[in-house]
């Protein structure tokens, strides 16, 4: 399973009860942070986080609302005696940006590690899992991300039996390891049957409407994206300032065909978006707005 968790809720600054931008998510040992906005270790330990075990952070871009927590959580990660590396995911610039940031947290116990983002779209493959960054349009290089989690075909015993395949080998098999016996190479796709639907996330924010959010989110079990404003009269100022409504996102999650929706990013003076939610729902039903420490396991569909 796939532990999603909404940290901060918050666009441009931060609100006695709206923490800045920023996602935890937890699979299979890995925990994955996505921005980092002013408060974020405060979040983290409201919602029963803990610093330390991060192993990735990835950003969408370089505002302040989205990294200026990043300082204060690498501290907090060395002060924790940590001694593994982090990963550090972002556009181009990355290393520049939290080399001046570590300006105020120069000494850490750990290395960090720097993966720049560079094409339209680039995956990173880990055990078990990739993430997906996809370029956005906001008025400064901007991301989104996916995390995908594959999950391969049921193993076919009347195969094996068939086959004459050997007890001892059905493990290998079923990880995707191939074994040469005998001048007799088995392989995975012998006893594996066609892939089944795994887990998909994807988080967009700090973008206008685009095909790459479309095309990237599609059939994601969960899209959490950014809903700026949900006044319909806001619309002219959403598309000056590069950010989305919350029809438009709507409209995204409608064409991407996606499971469900959580709404992210609001404008300070948006203060109760779920006054906004019916109009939304009229677009796409499974509509939800998001809340700080708003969190859900997402798990494999049953055979």
């Amino acid at each position: 399973m796939l532990d999603v968790c909404l940290l901060g809720t918050g666009g441009m600054m931060p609100l006695p009860k709206r923490w800045l931008t920023a996602l935890i998510t937890r699979y299979n040992g890995k925990s994955i942070l996505f921005d980092c906005g002013e408060g974020t270790q405060i979040a983290l330990k409201e919602a029963g986080y803990s610093a330390n075990p991060i192993d990735i952070i990835c950003f969408t871009h370089y505002h302040a609302d989205h990294i200026s927590g990043l300082p204060g959580m690498l501290l907090t990660m060395g002060n924790a005696d940590r001694t593994d590396p982090v990963l550090i995911i972002g556009p181009k610039g990355l290393e520049r940006v939290v080399s001046a940031l570590r300006v105020i947290a120069p000494e850490l116990p750990f290395a960090i590690e720097y993966l720049e983002l560079f094409e339209a779209l680039q995956v990173i493959n880990f055990a078990g899992f990739r993430i997906e960054a996809f370029r956005v349009n906001h008025n400064v290089v901007c991301y989104g991300y996916s995390i995908i989690v594959d999950r391969i075909g049921k193993f076919q015993l009347e195969k094996a039996l068939e086959l004459n395949i050997d007890k001892k080998y059905w493990n290998k098999l079923q990880k995707g390891e191939s074994v040469e016996v005998e001048e007799r190479l088995l392989t995975p796709d012998m006893v594996i049957g066609e892939p089944r639907k795994g887990i998909k996330l994807t988080y967009c924010t700090d973008s206008r409407p685009t095909e790459s959010i479309v095309k990237n989110a599609e059939n994601a079990d969960l899209f959490i994206c950014e809903g700026m404003y949900g006044e319909p009269d806001k619309l002219e100022k959403a598309k000056e300032n590069k950010h989305m409504t919350f029809y438009e996102a709507a409209e995204l999650a409608k064409a991407a065909h996606v499971k469900e929706m959580w709404l992210t990013h609001y404008s300070p003076s948006l203060l109760r978006p779920e006054e906004f939610m019916p109009k939304v729902k009229e677009i796409f039903f499974n509509s939800y707005p998001g809340k700080d420490g708003k969190e859900v396991e997402l798990r494999f569909e049953e055979d």
